[in-house]
């Protein structure tokens, strides 16, 4: 996943304390239908919110399970509570709230409470959901690639236009054609009917493109692309005939066979192109992967592993900072009573080992420990370098993990570090 900031996205840091929220959360069951999760849009009015989960708090006093019922109960009033620090609405893209008694283990349960606000695309509809898990498949969708990517289903009847905005799809325009059906009335020519038709044909497959044009050209700087379905032969003749704006033609990645073209069709497109859709998600990534691995072979502006890449990046020197989505650890700063100050990689979960200064040869017992992706995120963001998550659902993805320990650059300049 790229995380270019485009399309209204977020920064490099705000996209990796997203997911690790959610990921924390996904660790997270109840021993009963106890957690509660709340989905709230942007334009919903807090007080509206409030009367829902107060009805819900009256109405889980019929749960018969007695420790149920105080946890259900007891996340909904932590939920009230929370929401009193908003006025009228949520922030921007909405608010979501998780709250319930989650299995510390040993038959205990400890209460926790966490708020999601500003989630990377705006919230769809309000959602209220009680489950022995937190609902997180809508957030899950969020952090997948952000591309835009635009949508022209058409037939000679009627066509729709709209939006591939990550997962989402969202219709914008519709037509409907005057073509006349195959069979001609009255006392019509055979050869003046035809040219009618194809007359009609022809203003219909202009009037699409006009639509097309219209959503698309503005924001053709910001296009990942544009797919076109439809049935053989109408959306070979509408790209064959050039009705497309040339910029916007350009930028076509394929023709699909999709049966329908109302709006339920863009969803049958966006299907058809699934493995289209796929390969262009996975560019960025192979793309700057490639430049990885030729710079590493064949030239001198390639950098690997935690300790070399972090000091380039102090340096500035790094262009691009590429960091494997899978990895999990932190960095510890070690300092020394002698005032050197060293970096080591740990796991997440393992204790911060002693340190011996590898300058003075003192031990230093313990060290400062944080995220490690944080870490050199929070320079990276100070030295002007353009962060990449690089996913590992590729064979250089996945040698970025396993052979460079999930952390490289793409230098500036050489700085033979």
């Amino acid at each position: 996943m790229s995380s270019q900031e485009g399309h209204g996205e977020q920064s490099d840091r705000q996209k990796y304390e997203f997911r690790k929220v959610i990921e924390e959360l996904e660790d997270y069951h109840g021993t009963g239908t106890q957690l509660v999760t709340i989905y709230v849009p942007d334009d919903t009015l807090i007080s509206d919110v409030v009367a829902h989960v107060t009805q819900e708090h009256s109405e889980a006093s019929n749960i018969k399970s007695k420790d149920t019922r105080t946890n259900v109960q007891d996340a909904l009033k932590s939920i009230k509570d929370r929401l009193r620090y908003y006025d009228t609405k949520p922030p921007e893209n909405g608010v979501v709230l998780f709250s319930g008694a989650i299995d510390a283990g040993g038959g205990q349960t400890e209460m926790i409470t966490r708020v999601l606000e500003s989630p990377p695309q705006p919230i769809q509809s309000f959602r209220y959901h009680c489950d022995s898990d937190f609902l997180l498949e809508p957030l899950e969708g969020m952090l997948e690639d952000k591309g835009l990517f635009g949508l022209i289903v058409l037939d000679r009847r009627e066509a729709n236009v709209g939006w591939l905005r990550g997962k989402r799809v969202e219709p914008v325009k519709s037509a409907s054609s005057l073509v006349p059906g195959k069979q001609r009335k009255g006392g019509q020519s055979a050869q003046r009917f035809a040219r009618l038709r194809l007359e009609a044909i022809d203003n219909f497959y202009q009037e699409v493109a006009g639509m097309a044009n219209d959503l698309f050209v503005p924001e053709r700087h910001d296009l990942d692309g544009i797919l076109v379905g439809g049935p053989s032969p109408t959306k070979d003749e509408f790209l064959d005939g050039d009705y497309l704006h040339h910029e916007i033609g350009d930028m076509v990645l394929g023709k699909f066979d999709v049966a329908y073209t109302d709006e339920s069709g863009l969803h049958d497109l966006v299907d058809a192109a699934e493995a289209v859709l796929a390969e262009r998600e996975m560019l960025q990534d192979k793309q700057v992967m490639e430049r990885f691995f030729k710079e590493l072979h064949d030239g001198d502006l390639a950098t690997y592993g935690f300790g070399q890449t972090r000091q380039n990046l102090m340096m500035g020197s790094v262009e691009q900072l590429l960091i494997s989505e899978d990895l999990r650890q932190d960095a510890v700063t070690y300092e020394c009573p002698n005032g050197h100050e060293e970096h080591e990689l740990v796991g997440r979960n393992a204790e911060t080992p002693e340190h011996t200064c590898t300058t003075c040869g003192e031990t230093v017992e313990t060290g400062e420990r944080e995220d490690a992706i944080e870490h050199l995120i929070s320079i990276a963001e100070q030295r002007g370098t353009e962060t990449i998550f690089v996913s590992t659902d590729f064979e250089k993805g996945e040698q970025l993990l396993t052979a460079f320990g999930g952390i490289a650059g793409i230098l500036r300049y050489s700085t033979g570090i």
